[in-house]
């Protein structure tokens, strides 16, 4: 019972665990391009709820000037505002990755790596 608790208490993390294991056993297994971006974004997704999940506090407010007095608890700003970064360095990575991934369907007329490595060996042989 007591694993049960823990497990529901910390959901985030197992949440973000789950994802990366996903996201990895998409990029380890498939040979399709495509396939391996969506498993890095999945993989990247899973990192950013890990951090944001590390900020959070429970029954924290926001950080804003409180002009009440009293002490207050509250959450941390800092990983959020890392995870926007994260996030623009992400989609950018990810438009790259797919223009790149036109290119080479341009070039070998497959986005299949092992059939382009294939067509490489051939042409360097012949």
């Amino acid at each position: 019972m007591e694993f049960i608790k823990a497990i529901a208490e910390h959901i985030n993390y197992v949440a973000s665990v789950a994802l990366f294991v996903i996201g990895l056993y998409t990029v380890l297994t498939h040979s399709n391009l495509l396939k391996k971006v969506i498993g890095i974004n999945i993989m990247e997704t899973s990192i950013f709820l890990f951090f944001v999940s590390i900020g959070y506090v429970h029954d924290g407010s926001a950080p804003i000037i409180n002009l009440g007095g009293g002490r207050v608890l509250y959450i941390n700003p800092l990983p959020s505002a890392l995870i926007l970064t994260g996030i623009v360095v992400a989609v950018s990575i990810t438009a790259y990755s797919l223009s790149l991934i036109i290119k080479l369907y341009e070039e070998y007329g497959t986005m299949d790596i092992d059939e382009i490595m294939k067509l490489r060996g051939e042409g360097k042989n012949g």
